[in-house]
């Protein structure tokens, strides 16, 4: 295993077991309209420092190009409505 293959697992790894279901569950709480907390913004910051060192990997890497392209995907929409949110409030 060379170290890109074992740093993508890692991040793969963390992506599913702690990073989407809450990063789904802050989408829920936008798309009811609720804002986010100072520990949603907080992790929505750790969560794109991870996609920003996975992009480079999928790169290198085309199978993952797909899932880092969905996170960032979900980070804009959820900061899109929570900015939303908040200017409306």
């Amino acid at each position: 295993m060379d170290k890109d293959t074992g740093t993508i697992v890692v991040l793969m790894e963390r992506l599913e077991k702690q990073r989407l279901p809450r990063i789904f569950s802050m989408q829920e709480k936008v798309d009811a309209g609720e804002p986010l907390d100072d520990m949603d913004l907080d992790y929505l910051e750790k969560v794109m420092a991870d996609a920003r060192g996975a992009i480079s990997l999928a790169e290198k890497h085309p199978e993952y190009q797909l899932i880092v392209s969905k996170v960032i995907e979900l980070y804009n929409d959820i900061t899109d409505k929570a900015l939303k949110i908040e200017n409306n409030s």
